[in-house]
């Protein structure tokens, strides 16, 4: 794999730009160490187990509906840009998703953009402006079944502190977008002067003909569905390794294991997965070593398949990961001249 400096040699990493990788890994590390520091081996290789795999196929399959239910949702917001089936779309988001798990700082939101401007030959910052409209939905979602869930489940102190911080960072997000897209979003872009600026400004462009297209409210209803499958899939897996719990519990702690893997970090969220599977599940009388366990199988079973299927979509867009990071690389050194 080539070094990240491959298409502008001269030109350091961005000192932000490292400092955010290095504490995604430390935070990764000291996730894990939390996990495992308390479990004793043997404990944990007893959990380490699945019994009943026909739980296990089920949870596979709802996470891929929530993917396509994903591709589907983008499809419509970037029906204003140009039509895109929701296979194109789903496979997009595959590949972006293969791209993370080995990519740090979300490289594969870059990626799946860049895929779709080329289908659609649409503007990059319009495709950007379409992915930054998900965030927002798949925030609100999140923000509001959290809500609903502290209401009926007593949650510890802390994790209803950071729930409240999150809903009130999504709705400053989604007024400041509102109001820069009403301000500036239906200026043209052609008569910005300067690349940046001229990017800023496409990817207002693109926000204002999204949220302002009849298949807006469509999109942020799938928002739902896209989290309730995801939600399903995690819940799935408990009886797969078998816990007894009922399906809320694993809901819940989904939601947790959501809501803190949210901020980018080390590929694939390793460490931080683990560290809110477990703390969720502890929150609700799971055995340490059970919980250690149950947050590696189903972090195991959910990822490889996302692994394979993204390789298969990445690898049929005529994209690799050297040219990933080529293009990646490329694309920042034009963001930042």
């Amino acid at each position: 794999m080539s070094s990240p400096n491959t298409a502008n040699p001269g030109k350091p990493r961005q000192p932000a730009e490292q400092l955010k990788t290095v504490a995604g890994y430390l935070f990764a590390l000291a996730g894990l160490v939390w996990v495992l520091h308390d479990v004793h081996p043997n404990q944990l290789v007893a959990h380490l187990t699945i019994y009943d795999w026909r739980w296990a196929a089920v949870a596979i399959l709802a996470d891929i509906l929530a993917f396509i239910s994903q591709g589907w949702r983008w499809s419509l917001l970037l029906s204003p840009l140009g039509k895109i089936s929701t296979l194109r779309t789903t496979q997009a988001i595959y590949a972006g998703l293969f791209t993370n798990e080995v990519l740090p700082l979300r490289a594969g939101e870059v990626l799946r953009a860049f895929l779709v401007s080329r289908w659609l030959s649409a503007p990059l910052g319009s495709v950007i402006a379409s992915i930054a409209v998900e965030r927002i939905l798949d925030g609100i979602a999140l923000a509001l079944c959290l809500g609903v869930a502290t209401v009926f489940v007593p949650l510890p102190h802390g994790i209803e502190r950071t729930a409240d911080i999150f809903g009130i960072a999504i709705i400053i997000s989604a007024v400041v977008l509102g109001w820069l897209v009403y301000r500036y979003g239906g200026r043209s872009v052609a008569s910005e002067q300067g690349r940046l600026r001229s990017f800023l400004r496409s990817i207002l462009a693109g926000s204002h003909l999204i949220i302002t297209s009849g298949r807006f409210w469509w999109a942020a209803a799938i928002s739902f569905l896209v989290l309730g499958f995801q939600s399903l899939a995690f819940s799935f897996m408990m009886p797969a390794c078998g816990l007894d719990l009922p399906l809320w519990v694993g809901v819940v702690v989904f939601f947790i294991v959501h809501l803190g893997t949210a901020v980018p970090n080390a590929p694939a969220n390793v460490g931080s997965y683990q560290f809110f599977t477990a703390l969720g599940l502890t929150l609700f009388g799971v055995d340490k070593a059970a919980a250690a366990g149950f947050s590696i199988v189903v972090f195991l079973v959910l990822t490889i398949p996302l692994w394979i299927i993204g390789f298969i979509a990445l690898t049929a867009s005529g994209m690799n990961l050297k040219r990933v990071r080529l293009e990646i690389s490329g694309l920042r050194t034009q963001k930042n001249s």
